[in-house]
């Protein structure tokens, strides 16, 4: 059976973005429906997924062993919410380290970054998830900037072991990612459970250097 979608470079990352055939009569409509389709696989897998503390804690562990997190001044991380990976203790952890730990949150229809200081600066924002505090996100020294950023920890629905990424498609952290400085190393954690054989991906959709799981780092170097 012929695969729905080909694989070609995309200038400037190490790995494969999945492409439409030009034969194809709908490409855009197809790859929409890809991506539904293994979003829903993807969020009831993980929602399956037994034990996301523990893993949560291997996963972390495994994020912090990276040498560009030794490396990294600034670290941004999301706020584990809901069947994510959880984050907290991370968090926490990073900001005893010394690291200057950036946190993002929606503002119109992008994601804005706040330096966190501690998490009870944190408060249920868009759909409940957690974000800094409105009163605090105007002090000064706490609005970041993406090219602030060392290292990016990115959520996401599902993930393929050569960087592919399917978030929840509203395209926030690929605009996000897209405005990083060149070094700076973009690694998704998630669990095991939600990585795919191929996942579907646009001509926007922004690849991830590493992708991180309790078993594994992909890619390993």
């Amino acid at each position: 059976m012929p695969r729905p979608f080909e694989a070609e470079p995309e200038k400037g990352f190490p790995f494969l973005v999945l492409r439409a055939p030009s034969d194809m009569p709908e490409p855009r409509d197809a790859l929409i429906a890809w991506k539904r389709r293994i979003r829903r696989q993807a969020e009831a897998l993980r929602r399956a997924q037994p034990d996301k503390d523990a893993l949560s804690r291997v996963i972390c562990a495994r994020f912090a062993g990276l040498p560009e997190y030794a490396a990294a001044a600034t670290v941004m991380a999301y706020v584990g919410f809901g069947d994510e990976v959880r984050t907290r203790a991370f968090l926490c952890a990073a900001m005893a380290e010394g690291k200057r730990v950036v946190v993002p949150y929606c503002q119109g229809g992008e994601l804005a970054l706040f330096a966190l200081e501690a998490l009870d600066e944190l408060a249920p924002g868009t759909l409940g998830i957690p974000e800094p505090k409105t009163e605090l996100r105007s002090l000064p020294g706490r609005r970041m900037a993406p090219g602030a950023l060392d290292l990016v920890m990115v959520p996401g629905v599902a993930f393929d072991r050569r960087g592919g990424r399917v978030g929840h498609g509203k395209g926030y952290y690929d605009r996000l990612l897209a405005r990083l400085r060149p070094e700076t190393l973009a690694a998704a954690v998630a669990f095991e459970c939600q990585v795919f054989a191929e996942v579907p991906m646009g001509p926007h959709d922004v690849p991830m250097h590493r992708l991180i799981t309790e078993k594994a780092i992909y890619p390993a170097h």
